[in-house]
């Protein structure tokens, strides 16, 4: 009877076993929270009030349910986002307000050839780190002066990118501005900020008027190109200008008569003839009985 009991009470699905008029818990701790199917109980006898006494019970087998798991959290790529919905990145705040006057530099080379190609229209190298609040502060009103002045030329030169050409070219401070000009070459460089805009202002109103260069344009003085070329750290190249040497008046000999033949002396003068003060000489003295 307690095995028949026993047995009886895992099928029930309360998962407890009846003792008396008592409930008593038979499952271990771990299996409470599992749940059990239903399972029917044939008898092949009448039920009796003697109980499970000389009675044949049949159970089906069971199977456990597990308990739900909580959801799966996936953890989704930013970045792989943006790629598939071709969602642009924002810009840089030196990207920001860029006019089409207004480009930044890649290399030296670049920087060189922009300069050269300019022509006589004035040319605003700003040198600038992402990291400098004051280049950041300045960079709209520098965008405004652009959009202003469209002939102007602005170049931009990255100080982080470019460290080992900033140091070639004695650029130390930031920001720092150099204003080039035709076959003048570099005709001013400063320093100033957003209190010190004028400087700036007054510089551009200076040199931005239309005006024509007589000679070819100049760019970066040469001992800056001669410096810029034996950085190793830069891909740049430069071969010097040949030495202009001026040329000397050459003093060429006379040359003797064709009919005298080349150590022949030359003829002397004949003694009959006198000069002019002799002749005159002579006559006063006759003259006068002497």
């Amino acid at each position: 009877m307690a095995e028949a009991l026993g047995r009886a009470s895992l099928l029930l699905p309360s998962n407890h076993m009846v003792k008396g008029h008592s409930v008593v818990s038979v499952l271990p701790w771990r299996c409470r929270n599992m749940r059990l199917k239903s399972v029917k109980l044939r008898s092949s006898l009448s039920w009796s009030g003697s109980g499970f006494y000389d009675k044949r019970m049949v159970a089906a087998r069971t199977a456990m349910v597990p308990k739900r798991s909580s959801p799966r959290v996936f953890s989704v790529d930013s970045q792989m986002i943006q790629g598939n919905l071709g969602i642009a990145k924002a810009p840089k705040w030196w990207e920001k307000g860029m006019q089409p006057n207004m480009r930044e530099v890649i290399g030296a080379q670049d920087l060189v050839d922009s300069l050269m190609n300019a022509g006589d229209k004035l040319v605003v190298v700003d040198f600038f780190s992402p990291g400098c609040g004051g280049c950041r502060a300045l960079h709209p009103k520098i965008c405004q002066l652009a959009e202003m002045n469209p002939d102007v030329q602005f170049l931009q030169v990255n100080y982080e990118e470019h460290k080992s050409m900033c140091y070639t070219l004695n650029v130390h401070v930031l920001p720092f501005f150099r204003f080039y000009r035709g076959a003048q070459g570099r005709v001013c460089s400063f320093s100033c900020t957003v209190a010190t805009i004028k400087k700036f202002k007054d510089a551009l109103a200076k040199h931005a008027p239309d005006r024509c260069s007589l000679g070819p344009t100049k760019g970066l003085e040469e001992k800056e190109l001669l410096s810029l070329s034996a950085n190793r750290e830069l891909s740049f190249t430069y071969q010097p200008k040949p030495a202009h040497v001026p040329e000397l008046d050459v003093v060429v000999p006379e040359q003797p008569p064709s009919h005298l033949t080349p150590g022949t002396p030359l003829p002397l003068p004949l003694a009959g003839l006198e000069s002019a003060p002799e002749s005159k000489e002579k006559s006063t003295l006759a003259s006068s009985g002497k």
